[in-house]
């Protein structure tokens, strides 16, 4: 069976792919990309330290899990350095996932206040 250059393709980009964040209802509200969170329009409103999500200032709202950012305290970093980054383009939403609950409140509004 001959290999197929496109797909190994694929595989090789797809670590650059936007990481979509949703909300409570299962819907897209942001997503992801190195240590950068925007929201779908290409707007920066924050940034990860590992799973520890800060706003923009530095200041710490949460933590991202299983593709949301909740209240939950693993481990608090505290502030970490402000960022400053550029608008990118919108993405285009994907299609809602479906309503998820992990028992810690939704707190990416937080990013945009």
């Amino acid at each position: 069976m001959a290999r197929d250059e496109r797909a190994s393709a694929w595989v090789q980009c797809r670590p650059n792919m936007a990481n979509f964040i949703y909300n409570e209802d299962g819907d897209a509200v942001g997503f992801s990309e190195e240590n950068v969170i925007y929201k779908l329009d290409g707007t920066p409103v924050g940034q990860l330290n590992g799973p520890s999500v800060h706003k923009l200032d530095g200041s710490y709202i949460g933590e991202l899990y299983e593709d949301m950012i909740v209240d939950r305290f693993s481990q608090d970093l505290g502030a970490i350095d402000p960022l400053i980054t550029n608008k990118r383009g919108p993405v285009p939403q994907p299609a809602n996932r479906g309503m998820m609950s992990y028992g810690f409140p939704d707190v990416f509004e937080l990013l945009l206040g």
